[in-house]
């Protein structure tokens, strides 16, 4: 049983079901049934029309269950409405289910979740244990989801902006457990790029492969966070990187910027730089700035400010992060980093401790902390 081809068929066939008049929650269900009688057939008696096979059975599924609950008159109607035999449409609707899980009444969580169960296929346990939070907890959070699309027509213009930002937040999930959310995000992403045109969208996927091609050096083997300066870059995918910067140099050629086209760049500048003493900082505030008018987001003037720390000096870095929020998550991170840069090596100690209390995540607290350790041993010496 070939369960990839399975999930790679689910997205259009849950879009013909219910281009087909289906409730979105009702056809998800009738989707998920057939899929489960696909894995109980098909390895005795394959069909030769799998998409074919799927939609069939997936509107009978959904036909016995509304048959409790709807109108006869109701029923006789989507009879008449059932596929005739035969072989599919070989047309994709994958992309509309973009549109519709990233719809904008959904709260950011839940479009990202809705996302990875209808078009990722992912079962909602996957999902969970990704997310580090209950099964019952995520499944009422896509059902809460598929409620609330429910009633969207698949002819309202589609968002592709709405579209990237629930990719690249899943691309940032990372990964754990069975699931590798940043490796699902790259397949979904270029399920978009083949059926969108659009600058901005090659963008977002060469900022995900320059990103992802550094995946193997970012962890020392005790799980410890390893700094970009100080990774192994025999170890980065160079086969990622070139891809990276092919589909990035075909974006930015068309002179339609956008701001994951400005995110890929800089990340492409790391990824050509042979050493980290040979980076091209200069380059790389420049595209910051670009970035920066662009989002207008004070965590982009943030890392602007190191940019400028490495380019022109600690001091000029710090007057740059002098203009900024110190409530700034790892502002006070960058503020450690640009001190001890500059010499200042109790400044920097201590402030590495505070942005260790501030930390999000366990792994980079116990990086801040052993900072921290290293520059007070240092001291003492």
């Amino acid at each position: 049983m070939d369960e990839a081809l399975l999930r790679s068929l689910t997205p259009s066939v849950l879009t013909l079901l219910v281009r087909r008049g289906a409730d979105f929650a009702a056809a998800e269900d009738a989707v998920q049934d057939a899929l489960v009688e696909a894995l109980r057939v098909w390895a005795a008696d394959p069909p030769r029309d799998a998409k074919g096979w799927l939609v069939t059975v997936a509107w009978r599924k959904f036909l016995d269950a509304t048959r409790a609950d709807t109108a006869r008159r109701r029923r006789e109607d989507r009879v008449e409405e059932e596929p005739a035999p035969g072989p599919a449409a070989a047309v994709d609707d994958t992309l509309q289910l973009y549109f519709l899980c990233a719809h904008p009444s959904l709260t950011p969580a839940s479009a990202v979740a809705l996302t990875l169960r209808a078009v990722g296929g992912l079962t909602t346990r996957q999902i969970a244990e990704a997310y580090l939070v209950p099964e019952a907890t995520m499944a009422q959070r896509i059902s809460r989801a598929k409620r609330t699309v429910s009633g969207v027509r698949f002819d309202r213009p589609g968002d592709v902006a709405t579209v990237l930002r629930v990719l690249y937040l899943v691309f940032n999930e990372g990964y754990s457990g069975d699931v590798d959310l940043a490796a699902e995000a790259i397949r979904l992403t270029r399920q978009v790029a083949a059926a969108i045109d659009h600058p901005e969208v090659a963008g977002l996927l060469a900022l995900m492969l320059l990103h992802h091609a550094r995946r193997a050096a970012r962890t020392a083997p005790d799980g410890s966070l390893v700094p970009l300066a100080e990774q192994d870059r025999g170890r980065w995918d160079t086969g990622l990187i070139a891809e990276g910067v092919g589909i990035l140099q075909t974006a930015l050629a068309r002179d339609r910027l956008g701001e994951f086209q400005a995110q890929a760049a800089i990340a492409a500048l790391h990824a050509d730089a042979p050493t980290a003493e040979e980076t091209d900082w200069v380059q790389i505030v420049e595209w910051y700035d670009e970035l920066a008018r662009l989002t207008d987001s004070p965590v982009v003037r943030l890392n602007r400010a190191v940019a400028v720390g490495e380019a022109d000096g600690p001091r000029a870095g710090l007057a740059a992060l002098a203009a900024l929020d110190a409530a700034l998550p790892r502002h006070t991170a960058v503020a450690a980093y640009l001190h001890e840069r500059d010499g200042d090596l109790a400044t920097a100690a201590r402030l590495y401790a505070e942005a260790a209390h501030e930390a999000p995540d366990l792994a980079e607290r116990d990086h801040l902390t052993r900072q921290a350790a290293r520059l007070n041993a240092h001291r003492r010496r």
